[in-house]
């Protein structure tokens, strides 16, 4: 237990260091806002975005990092999501694989409107709600904003990802990682990793001569 504590705390120690926009995805066309949901700055002790299923107060999805690239209109607001979970065990990896995995119900991510309202970071005191794009006035109230695409990075320690890249085959969504390459020290600027999560854009689908 205690040895699964330390990583979960090491996880997100390191992507506290990631910043607000995902390490290697690359600005695409038009508006974007980027801004890390989780996790949350120690010193802002605040509640922070989490994924639910529309009507439910329970059985949220708390991933270990969770960023949000807001866009749309106002009068039709949506997020693209990238989600982190590192998986200490296979039994681990299936729980969450199962919380993302395709269905025919929707998903939204709930914004707390202490977040909303809170600075970006502690340098910047920008409220957040300003550099989403999404709100004409400042709320007032937890907002719910429906999920419109939704991409997962997890990490495996390395024993668990060399069985699964040679067992089983990810659905589109996903993308695996050895623990260590997440954990390392200034990960943010490992050039394989920053490829790997630039195919997580919604713009690597296209073709760019």
């Amino acid at each position: 237990m205690r040895g699964t504590l330390s990583l979960d705390l090491l996880v997100k120690s390191r992507l506290k260091r990631w910043g607000q926009r995902p390490p290697g995805v690359k600005p695409r066309r038009g508006k974007e806002a980027w801004l890390r949901g989780r996790p949350s700055e120690d010193e802002a002790r605040i509640s922070s975005p989490f994924l639910k299923i529309p009507g439910s107060s329970r059985l949220r999805t708390l991933p270990d990092g969770l960023w949000l690239n807001f866009g749309g209109t106002f009068a039709d607001p949506f997020v693209d999501i990238l989600a982190i979970e590192a998986c200490s065990t296979i039994q681990n990896l299936l729980d969450k694989r199962s919380r993302f995995a395709p269905s025919t119900h929707s998903t939204m991510c709930l914004c707390p409107i202490e977040w909303l309202l809170a600075p970006i970071t502690p340098d910047d005191p920008t409220p957040r709600w300003r550099t989403t794009g999404i709100f004409i006035h400042e709320p007032y109230t937890d907002t719910a904003i429906p999920v419109r695409e939704m991409r997962v990075l997890y990490g495996l320690k390395s024993d668990h990802y060399k069985g699964f890249a040679r067992h089983q085959l990810p659905h589109a969504h996903e993308f695996f990682v050895p623990m260590e390459t997440l954990t390392e020290e200034n990960s943010e600027d490992n050039p394989a990793l920053r490829a790997l999560i630039a195919r997580t854009s919604v713009s690597a689908n296209f073709f760019a001569p």
